[in-house]
């Protein structure tokens, strides 16, 4: 398997994130472990399906929107044509052809001169998908659920994938979740399961971070405010093209802490799948272009290990699936 080392800048820090760029995630020192790592990309799929949003001092600080290069190096510029944004690209309906000649006539810049931004920074919904994998639910000692319990995240919570989480000063009990989002490639309104995929534009990687007070005990136990401070959804690094991904309910996931690892899991837990989710959803809401849904976290969250585990300033989380990206960001005390 070969992993791009990719070195993303944001502000002064300077930080290496791994992006999977090829058939899978991860390297002898990813340690996955009761998952199969001999899946394979099938070779007629265009790689040139990473989307990105940037900024650097050549644009002014002004986002763009680009396509990494197979080897996770360099980024083409696609701006122009998209206004710079990854939703108007998914609204105009573009071919992969499209993409593919943009891609090889734009003028393409090192990965590392660049501050990546979250792949969607301002989608309409935000929609999350609570208790759904098994090993969640197990270690919560709460019965497999029969029905997906549905919640939102406010836009404003959006960070990239290296940006910082704030420790928000009325809260002492924040968690790491790390999820597999799925990005919505256009309307879709009373879906069935059997044509739920279509409507997928791809995946990143997120962390739904969450203050458990909030979420549990304050705020009559509704879980928006928990869910909903800002910082509290880093997303990255790149949209990954659905077409890159074989099966996303065959993907290896995992989160550390410190370089501690805290969650190992795969999505084939995952007990609403994707389409599922979509056709249950979309009986009432309508989804639009760029709306993200967070699918649910495996086992190893902070709240219910023994004794708790919540995040302080300083913490550093990793956070990663295979095939879609790794992202990390770290803690900062609340300003």
């Amino acid at each position: 398997m070969t992993i791009a080392s990719i070195a993303l800048r944001g502000g002064n820090t300077s930080l290496r994130l791994s992006s999977a760029i090829t058939t899978a995630f991860g390297s002898k020192s990813s340690n996955w472990t009761n998952i199969s790592s001999q899946r394979s990309f099938s070779q007629s799929v265009p790689k040139a399906m990473r989307f990105v949003q940037f900024r650097s001092t050549v644009t002014g600080g002004k986002q763009r929107l680009g396509v990494l290069s197979e080897d996770g190096t360099r980024v083409s510029d696609i701006s122009d044509r998209y206004e710079g944004d990854l939703i108007t690209f998914i609204r105009s309906g573009a071919s992969v052809d499209e993409v593919k000649a943009l891609a090889s006539k734009a003028s393409a810049v090192a990965v590392d001169s660049v501050e990546l931004l979250a792949p969607v920074t301002n989608p309409q919904k935000i929609l999350c998908v609570g208790l759904n994998y098994s090993g969640h639910c197990e270690e919560q000692n709460k019965p497999i659920p029969k029905e997906p319990m549905f919640f939102s995240k406010y836009a404003t919570t959006i960070v990239g994938p290296h940006d910082n989480v704030i420790a928000h000063s009325i809260t002492d009990q924040i968690d790491w979740e790390v999820e597999l989002a799925v990005i919505i490639g256009k309307q879709a309104k009373s879906v069935t399961k059997a044509n739920a995929m279509d409507y997928v534009f791809g995946y990143t990687v997120a962390q739904d971070i969450s203050a458990r007070d909030w979420q549990k005990l304050r705020n009559g136990g509704q879980f928006l405010i928990g869910k909903s401070m800002d910082t509290f959804c880093p997303l990255g690094p790149a949209a990954v093209h659905k077409s890159l991904v074989k099966d996303p309910h065959q993907l290896a996931i995992k989160c550390s802490v410190n370089g501690v690892e805290k969650q190992n899991g795969s999505t084939s837990e995952l007990i609403f799948r994707i389409d599922d989710i979509i056709e249950r959803v979309t009986q009432s809401i309508t989804l639009l272009p760029g709306d993200v849904i967070l699918t649910g976290t495996p086992a190893g969250v902070g709240m219910h290990r023994k004794p708790a585990e919540f995040l302080k300033p300083g913490d550093v989380i990793d956070s990663e699936i295979e095939g879609v990206g790794k992202i990390k960001n770290k803690v900062v005390a609340d300003s």
